[in-house]
C-alpha cells in the first residue's frame, strides 16, 4: 500500500507543478498570426456540388498571443472576405485591437459568413490556466 500512495503523491505532484507551470508562465507565441490558407481548386470543387469546408466556420484568436488573421487565396478565383477581395495569389492580413466576436461574409464557406472570436490576452493565471487547457483540449479534439 505504501507504494501505491507514493506513486499516487508523485503523480499528484506532477500533474501540481504542470498545473502551476500553465498558471504562472507568460503565454508566448512565435508569431502573432493564425494563417488559413484557401486552396487551389475550392471554387471548382463547390460548383462541381462537393461540400467543401476548407476554413473552420468560427476562429478563436487571443489579444497579444494570436490576434491576427491571415488569409491566403490559393485558389483559381477571387474570394470575399468581408468588404475585401481577395484576387488569385494574395493574402489578408487582419490585426485585432478589441476583444469581441466579429462576423463577416466569406465566399469561402458555404454558409457564406465566418466568426472570429477575439478573445482578451490571459492576465491572471488562472485565466492562462483556463486559456492553455482551452488550447490543449481544442488540438486534441
Amino acid at each position: 500500500m505504501t507504494r501505491a500512495r507514493a506513486t499516487a503523491a508523485a503523480v499528484a505532484g506532477a500533474l501540481l507543478a504542470v498545473a502551476a507551470w500553465a498558471a504562472f508562465a507568460p503565454v508566448r507565441s512565435p508569431s502573432r498570426e493564425e494563417v488559413f490558407e484557401i486552396p487551389q481548386g475550392t471554387w471548382a470543387r463547390r460548383m462541381a456540388g462537393d461540400d467543401v469546408e476548407i476554413l473552420p466556420a468560427r476562429i478563436r484568436l487571443t489579444l497579444g498571443v494570436r490576434d491576427v488573421l491571415v488569409l491566403r487565396n490559393l485558389d483559381d478565383v477571387p474570394q470575399q472576405f468581408g468588404p475585401t477581395l481577395m484576387m488569385p495569389g494574395q493574402s489578408f492580413r487582419l490585426p485585432f485591437e478589441v476583444a469581441s466576436t466579429y462576423s463577416f461574409a466569406c465566399t469561402a464557406h458555404a454558409s457564406g459568413e465566418m466568426t472570429i472570436v477575439v478573445d482578451p490576452q490571459p492576465r491572471s493565471p488562472w485565466q492562462r490556466l483556463r486559456w492553455r487547457t482551452v488550447r490543449l483540449w481544442s488540438a486534441a479534439t
